[in-house]
């Protein structure tokens, strides 16, 4: 290999990394099953708050993902009058305070699918939610295609989503879009595709309005129904396929 065409891989990979950030971990779901070193896979529907506190349909299971050519598939099936899914955390496991993150994903569609890809804290046992801060990176409801929804929630909201924003982009459903953060102590920025597409930054910040100062850990779902994915819900649109390529954080 020539020393030109050197210098350009080395270029494009600079150039893929954040300015001024360098990659710390990645997953990249290879081989034939999910890391237990890294993630767990959360079990029920959510009982004694039943549907995850949302009012959604599924019930998750440990058979309905798999990883296919590099790529974690959650497959959101329905049997009968019941509906099953997969969502995965790394609690416990991989846990981040400030960055660049990202995952890049292809988005399932018809109406009562709601993929998200997002962010808990830590402390979410001692103080519960929502005083733990959430980050939700990426939404997407099916009864609203072309929209992606970045959001936050804190105590101040209630847990409410109040700081958020939807941003309609045609060509959502097609293929896959990269989702991001640049989660600094000051602010938080969203990204879709590299374009930035909302901006989290209270002037005044306590811990009901920024509980954004530890560490946090991921989230990779896909609901059905619920209180924002529904309450309407095509059953013709299944099986449905909710497809990461990669994590990865930059810090």
């Amino acid at each position: 290999m020539n020393k030109f065409l050197i210098l350009l891989m080395v270029g494009s990979i600079s150039l893929a990394q954040p300015k001024g950030k360098k990659l710390v971990w990645e997953e990249n779901f290879n081989g034939t099953q999910l890391n237990e070193e890294t993630w767990n896979v959360e079990l029920g529907d959510g009982c004694p708050n039943c549907g995850w506190g949302n009012n959604e349909r599924q019930l998750y299971t440990n058979d309905n993902h798999q990883l296919v050519n590099g790529k974690l598939v959650i497959t959101a099936i329905k049997e009968g009058d019941k509906y099953s899914s997969t969502r995965i955390t790394t609690k416990g496991k991989k846990e981040f305070q400030y960055g660049y993150f990202e995952a890049k994903a292809k988005l399932p569609i018809g109406h009562g699918v709601w993929p998200a890809f997002w962010m808990l804290g830590a402390n979410i046992d001692s103080v519960g939610w929502p005083k733990c801060g959430e980050i939700d990176i990426l939404e997407y409801v099916g009864k609203e295609p072309d929209i992606v929804f970045t959001s936050l929630h804190t105590q101040d909201s209630h847990g409410n989503t109040i700081n958020t924003k939807k941003t309609k982009i045609e060509t959502i459903e097609e293929g896959f879009h990269v989702y991001a953060i640049d989660w600094t102590r000051d602010k938080i920025d969203f990204f879709v595709d590299k374009k930035l597409v909302y901006t989290f930054n209270p002037e005044n910040k306590t811990n009901a309005t920024w509980p954004f100062n530890q560490p946090f850990y991921f989230l990779v779902n896909l609901a059905i129904g619920g209180n924002f994915g529904g309450p309407e819900v095509d059953d013709s649109i299944f099986p449905q396929d909710f497809s990461v390529d990669y994590i990865r954080v930059y810090q």
